[in-house]
């Protein structure tokens, strides 16, 4: 039985995107300490914009399953404090994950009691999905100034404030300002479940930092005096998803065109624009020649940990190509038609080699658009 497509049956997608749309924090209107990830895109929140872009939610709505049902296993198995919410006149958001340390722990209900108090002091989670392709990125590098922010956000709140007193949490509210300790970073490879934590003792200046960024914002004008803290659309894939990246970046001036060209507004821009081209082709080049250079060194040696990398060999298997002639006897065995079309690449070579025009034909496709800087010798 061969099956065969439903046009008709629904999309899950469809469902989940709705779903997500309901959700209280995609209906939040103030500022919450994931919105931090670009100055830019936190003052348009802050000033009420309407979003002008739509964008596919299918890898954040992935990882918001991934967060409810790892940080769910963790609240029934380890007494964990989960999705706490915290807030003040600024900023609000909800903790991934809070570990109380034994003597804060006795302080709440023995219901809601840790099963494993933390061990060095109250310590504030937070859980990152990533896709394979960032992994290493992630583990060799760790979280990114926005990530650490955003943690640092929700560790303040919890110093200055506490927890929200809300539905559901007051017996935390009642615990008033935590002295928090430590800072975990727990990363789960959303494509193999893989998982990496960074775990590092709280930093008052980094939340300090975090602080003053928020306020720096509120202080804006308008939204258009935020930095872009990105490349931009085609570039960064965190503007290619922005709710705001039509609002920020406008349109291209050419269908298909990147909209980076509002960047420039005078020769001294275009000046400065080709100087970071050139070092950018230096630094490219000079890369290439350390990873040639590198790669023909470490030939001969075995896997293994060297400092601070592992080395491993891929490849190296017998490399398989179709066998045409035993594909002509198949074909004349199983009384196939051997086809017959003609050799592009074989007539060209025969005309050329006959010292005869290689005759061509105009078509719609245009060549690629290249960039050709030099010295200027003035």
């Amino acid at each position: 039985m061969t099956a065969q497509p439903v046009e008709t049956a629904p999309s899950l997608w469809t469902a989940a995107h709705d779903v997500d749309a309901r959700r209280p924090r995609s209906l939040q209107t103030q500022l919450g300490a994931s919105d931090t990830v670009c100055e830019r895109r936190a003052a348009y929140i802050l000033a009420g914009t309407t979003p002008t872009d739509q964008s596919d939610k299918r890898a954040a709505i992935l990882g918001t399953y991934i967060h409810e049902g790892l940080l769910g296993a963790a609240r029934t198995e380890y007494g964990w404090l989960v999705e706490a919410a915290v807030a003040n006149e600024s900023i609000r958001g909800h903790v991934d994950a809070v570990q109380l340390d034994e003597a804060t722990a006795a302080r709440v209900p023995a219901r809601h009691r840790p099963l494993v108090p933390a061990e060095h002091g109250v310590t504030v989670e937070d859980v990152k999905t990533k896709s394979t392709w960032l992994w290493d990125k992630v583990r060799r590098y760790g979280p990114t100034q926005a990530e650490l922010r955003q943690v640092y956000l929700y560790a303040d709140l919890l110093r200055t404030v506490g927890f929200e007193d809300r539905r559901g949490q007051r017996y935390l509210a009642k615990l008033g300002p935590l002295e928090v300790a430590r800072i975990r970073f727990r990363f789960v490879n959303r494509d193999n479940g893989e998982e990496h934590i960074e775990e590092f003792p709280f930093d008052p200046n980094e939340a300090t930092r975090a602080r003053w960024w928020v306020q720096r914002v509120r202080e804006l004008n308008t939204p258009e005096e935020g930095r872009r803290d990105f490349d931009g659309p085609g570039l960064d894939a965190i503007c290619d998803y922005c709710p705001f990246m039509t609002a920020c970046w406008g349109l291209p001036e050419r269908p298909g065109g990147p909209v980076q060209t509002v960047l420039i507004h005078d020769d001294a821009d275009r000046a400065q624009a080709l100087e970071d081209y050139v070092r950018g082709h230096e630094l490219e080049t000079e890369g290439k020649r350390l990873k040639k250079l590198a790669r023909a060194k470490i030939d001969a040696s075995p896997a293994g940990v060297y400092g601070a990398n592992e080395l491993a060999w891929t490849g190296g298997n017998p490399k398989y190509v179709p066998d045409v002639e035993a594909m002509v006897d198949l074909h004349e065995i199983a009384r196939i038609v051997v086809p017959m079309l003609p050799d592009e690449k074989r007539m060209v070579s025969n005309l050329k080699a006959a010292g005869l025009a290689v005759p061509e034909k105009k078509t719609s496709q245009t060549t690629p658009k290249t960039i050709n800087v030099k010295p200027y010798k003035g």
